[in-house]
């Protein structure tokens, strides 16, 4: 998405949106993992909402200067899972984007509400929170979006293998020790920023527009 020009003022904002956004990412993803029968990501200690137990340092710099990034991947073993596993792996790595799309559509109706009933003025409180909440609503989409893709080890390939016929699931399975390289090619060459951008803005477009905000893209 680019390099991000970042002050102390910007970084109080974007800060708490970031941690939040991430940890409720990681925590969907182990709760999701335990409802099915695993549990490896309790024992680890990842089912909670402290920010400690997920970000990862250099993923949340990532997210803070270039506009997108990771958490520490919740430990997962779908041989816990009860039924279908295949299945039920694709629910796991969907409920992590999924968690940033409600959280993004839940704070996009709470700065509609703001926006149209708030308070008015160019009071700090006024100005930090309707920064908070539009730069909330954008990094879930974003995380969302770029989680999404169909790329070792994001959350886009594990739904992508479990639509795959047995064999073809394997590839993405071999690719997945490649995926960081895969992303930092592509983030190199700004491929990674050409992709997530536009579907980033189309999303952000969409949800606005549904609680009344349309005219803020």
């Amino acid at each position: 998405m680019g390099a991000l020009n970042l002050s102390w003022e910007t970084l109080i904002y974007r800060l708490p949106a970031i941690v939040l956004a991430l940890t409720v990412h990681e925590y969907a993803h182990g709760r999701t993992a335990y409802h099915f029968g695993d549990p490896t990501a309790y024992e680890a200690g990842r089912l909670t909402f402290n920010p400690l137990a997920h970000l990862d340092p250099i993923g949340t710099l990532a997210l803070i200067f270039l506009g997108f990034g990771w958490a520490k991947p919740v430990p997962v073993n779908p041989y816990n899972f009860q039924g279908n596993r295949v299945t039920k792996m694709m629910w796991v790595a969907g409920a992590g984007p999924l968690s940033n799309l409600l959280q993004a559509l839940v704070m996009s109706i709470l700065f509609s509400l703001l926006w149209h009933f708030g308070p008015t003025g160019n009071s700090a409180l006024v100005v930090w929170l309707h920064n908070f909440l539009f730069y909330f609503i954008m990094i879930n989409i974003v995380l969302a979006v770029f989680n999404l893709l169909p790329i070792p080890p994001l959350d886009g390939s594990k739904i992508l293998a479990g639509l795959l016929p047995p064999s073809q699931m394997n590839i993405i399975f071999a690719l997945e020790r490649y995926g960081f390289i895969i992303l930092i090619v592509m983030m190199w060459f700004g491929l990674l920023g050409n992709i997530i951008t536009p579907l980033v803005f189309a999303v952000l477009r969409t949800m606005l527009r549904l609680v009344g905000l349309g005219f803020l893209t």
